[in-house]
């Protein structure tokens, strides 16, 4: 008999190939976790590829963190769990947590750069992603890089401009959403801006105040 949650572990896998295969992620780069109607996790296990995952394999864990099933769990669980504990704040339907290390995104991160990974370059920029806030480096797995995000998550989120993606500098983008599909279309709007941004050379102009504007009337932006 098929467990409770088999679609939503084959979806991870999924999106996790869909990843693998257009160069998203790379080697054992970059996880992908999932929330359970009981408060726990799925997580993709450490060191797994995206592109080759089992379902029966993902690791699941209670609420509190403790592994109860599956391949050991990946080290960014803590942060995955911070980003849901922050998220759901603003967005109580966020059930999808995905980070790669997707070259774009961090290239920009390899020079010195402001607040905020990217300015509102295109308008499904300002509409699918938002605000990227850049949290300075610290090593894979480092709690104090998964506090960082949740502050940010925080600090947005009172100002009245909800995040879903935030940017760990030298690493690579975290994105939320409330399905893993949407949480990857997310993810690759984000890239494909830092394509753009990077072929440009960073001389666009972003969009001006009235054209945000325009976004958050016509589409609920929130910017």
């Amino acid at each position: 008999m098929s467990p409770p949650d088999h679609r939503l572990r084959e979806e991870v896998c999924r999106v996790g190939r869909s990843l693998f295969e257009r160069g998203h992620v790379h080697a054992t780069a970059g996880n992908i976790s999932a929330r359970l109607d009981d408060g726990g996790f799925l997580i993709t296990p450490t060191d797994a590829c995206l592109g080759f995952l089992d379902p029966a394999r993902l690791a699941q864990v209670d609420a509190q963190g403790r592994q109860v099933a599956g391949d050991r769990a990946s080290k960014t669980l803590a942060l995955h769990r911070r980003i849901y504990q922050s998220a759901t704040r603003f967005d109580p339907q966020t059930r999808c947590v995905i980070h790669t290390h997707s070259t774009h995104c961090v290239a920009l991160t390899l020079q010195p750069t402001g607040d905020e990974l990217l300015p509102a370059l295109t308008p499904y920029f300002v509409m699918k992603v938002g605000h990227v806030p850049v949290v300075p480096y610290h090593r894979p797995g480092a709690p104090e890089a998964a506090e960082r995000v949740a502050e940010a998550v925080v600090r947005y989120g009172e100002r009245g401009t909800p995040i879903r993606a935030a940017m760990l500098a030298r690493l690579g983008p975290n994105v939320w959403h409330d399905t893993p599909a949407a949480a990857m279309a997310t993810l690759e709007e984000l890239e494909e801006t830092a394509r753009l941004w990077r072929l440009d050379g960073g001389r666009a102009a972003p969009l001006d105040a009235a054209q945000i504007d325009e976004l958050r009337v016509s589409f609920g932006a929130r910017w």
